[in-house]
């Protein structure tokens, strides 16, 4: 074929492709003709539904909805204004508005965004007699969240316009439309956000509104998002935050049973309302640049710590699995434990030189018989790898080491050494179980978070397995059924391995390092937690003040609780965090709190002046560096 027919050929083939697209666009395929958007008469209005409330597990009402406006605009309809005048009465510079502007155009001409969201109800009531002046803006009704009780902030999240990322992944929001951020509001935004509704509304040549496109057929109603119940329960997550004032750290109570979130409370905390209204960004900015408190890490969730002595009975509960001793086996105290060469750690358990079985190594902490029984069971195998990686998939097995799989989207994994992890610190594997012998008392390089530690309670107290934890009870009317938070996990220790080490944790209560905590008529089992407490600056490893550590369970019987504290720089396990997990579990199973001395010294008790010194420490050590 010639050159100049093949590029006639291809010329008429081209127009035909292109008359054929659009004799179908355009007569063929209606869904463009019909597209009420593509009518430049015609605006578009959105209706916001009401988000669905969030109650707790006995129906008190934790998050409601509160009436707010919006200043919408649709850029293409916008005409010539005193924009003085405007913006004096929206309160924001000309700066901002012609910011405002151009990012609401670009967004979209025709589709109506928000110019200036949550304007107060005063200031409504005179913005809507002068609205009638500025083409192309209008008022509309939507609702912003409401807190009965200042509480819970970091368990609920909050709702906040969504940003561009969200935009690009999701057509269903417009600019300036509000999600949900963090916490339940995140987790179960779909659930809570319900669906928008919109009309059209046809406007004449002058660009007066005449009514309803095409009599509102393609009109739809708004949707409103479905209530949920959460299985918290609110008089023991208040009692709980009110525990820890000024404190910090992290506490979590499951039920045991069920694997329901009983408390989840993260100190210091902020009070919901900060993050809601015009002030909101402002807080914002605030709440999210506190690097000394930081109020919006959930430290029951993130907050990854060593989890100390309370770890003692996984060793324990291994070493019986793993048939390296009995209940009476006897391991010889002397102040501590000698290992390697000149490696000593020191022990407190005031028992020196007569054999200490299982049940008073619990209930006395005693480093050195967890120190024996940990070597004993990674020795056991013809490898320290393989004792190393034995061990670690048993305690993995109560959950720990990784993320659980629980209905909140913050988390950190934790982590429990294996033999990879050694053999990196050691590249000629030249290492051994006295090389990690920290490990026996919850040290080296274990990590845990509260939830983790709660969990871990929780399997004990199940005598081998546990349910998923998990905070939502209830959308709607409808139970919350989920396959995986109602099929147990089991751990990879035989029931019959649990009564001797739970008799020990009895008698932490009884005899123990937490007698002082002890409460009539209710049998708890426990274990008292020291953590050594260091920060590096600087390349510079500093040491703290302990962390102070409990974990319990109550009734010893048919468990209804299990809870984890966690007090940072709170010295020893018994003078904060046991207190703390006491008076919780007298209140959740009596109703009451008797010992009123107890509970007002954990009220006014302050770790305030700790937390202040410490900043001075890691402020020294850092100008020290410069």
């Amino acid at each position: 074929m010639p050159r100049n027919s093949l590029l006639y050929f291809l010329i008429l083939t081209v127009g035909a492709i292109f008359i054929g697209r659009l004799f179908f666009i355009q007569v063929v395929d209606s869904k463009y003709r019909q597209n009420p958007l593509n009518n430049s008469a015609v605006t578009t209005k959105f209706a916001y539904p009401d988000r669905g409330f969030i109650y707790d597990r006995n129906g008190k009402l934790l998050v409601a909805n509160q009436s707010s406006y919006d200043i919408m605009i649709i850029p293409r309809d916008v005409e010539p204004l005193d924009t003085l005048e405007f913006c004096g009465l929206l309160r924001i510079t000309k700066e901002e508005f012609l910011k405002r502007y151009h990012r609401t155009k670009n967004y979209s001409p025709r589709i109506p965004s928000i110019f200036v969201g949550q304007v107060s109800k005063e200031d409504y009531a005179y913005l809507q007699e002068r609205m009638y002046k500025y083409k192309g803006f209008f008022i509309q009704k939507r609702f912003l969240r409401q807190y009965p009780e200042n509480t819970s902030a970091n368990v609920l999240g909050y709702i906040s316009e969504v940003n561009e990322g969200l935009l690009k992944k999701n057509t269903d929001y417009q600019l300036g439309e509000l999600v949900g951020y963090q916490g339940i509001e995140k987790q179960y935004e779909k659930v809570l956000r319900g669906k928008k509704g919109v009309s059209f509304i046809q406007k004449n040549r002058f660009n007066k509104e005449i009514g309803a496109y095409k009599d509102g057929l393609y009109d739809t109603l708004a949707i409103p998002g479905k209530d949920i119940t959460l299985t918290l329960d609110m008089a023991l997550q208040m009692y709980a935050e009110k525990l820890m004032s000024n404190k910090r750290g992290g506490i979590v109570a499951i039920e045991p049973s069920t694997g329901e979130i009983l408390s989840l409370v993260s100190t210091p905390s902020y009070d919901p309302k900060m993050l809601v209204g015009r002030k909101r960004s402002k807080n914002s900015y605030l709440l999210f640049n506190d690097s000394v408190k930081k109020p919006m890490l959930d430290r029951g969730l993130q907050a990854q710590y060593p989890p100390g002595s309370p770890f003692k009975i996984i060793n324990a509960l291994i070493a019986l699995q793993e048939d390296v001793v009995t209940p009476t086996t006897g391991f010889s105290c002397y102040h501590g434990y000698k290992y390697g060469r000149g490696g000593f750690m020191k022990c407190h358990c005031g028992i020196v030189g007569t054999p200490i079985s299982m049940n008073t190594g619990i209930y006395r902490s005693c480093n050195s018989y967890f120190s024996n029984l940990y070597r004993r069971t990674i020795e056991k195998y013809d490898s320290p790898a393989k004792g190393i990686d034995t061990w670690s998939n048993h305690a993995k097995s109560f959950g720990l080491g990784n993320f659980l799989g629980y209905d909140l989207p913050a988390g950190q994994k934790g982590l429990i050494p294996d033999s990879s992890l050694y053999n990196r610190y050691y590249p000629n594997h030249q290492w051994k179980a006295i090389t990690t012998i920290s490990n026996a008392i919850g040290q080296g390089e274990v990590l845990t978070t509260p939830i983790q530690l709660a969990n871990m309670t929780a399997a004990i107290a199940n005598r081998g397995y546990y349910y998923t934890p998990h905070i939502l009870k209830k959308i709607g009317d409808s139970i919350n059924n989920d396959i995986k938070y109602t099929k147990p996990k089991y751990t990879t220790i035989d029931p019959q391995h649990f009564e001797p080490v739970i008799d020990g944790m009895y008698n932490v209560f009884e005899i123990g390092t937490a007698r002082g905590s002890k409460i009539d008529g209710i049998q708890i089992c426990g274990k008292t937690g020291t953590a050594e407490n260091f920060k590096r600056i600087n390349g510079e490893r500093v040491q703290f003040t302990d962390h102070s550590i409990f974990i319990a369970f109550a009734p010893k019987d048919n468990p209804k609780i299990a809870i984890a504290v966690f007090v940072e720089n709170g010295y020893w396990g018994s003078r904060w965090a046991a207190p703390i997990a006491s008076l919780m579990i007298e209140s959740y199973l009596n109703g009451e709190v008797k010992r009123d001395w107890l509970e007002k010294r954990m009220f006014e008790g302050s770790l305030e002046e700790e937390y202040n010194k410490q900043l001075e420490i890691e402020n020294y050590v850092a100008q020290k560096e410069e």
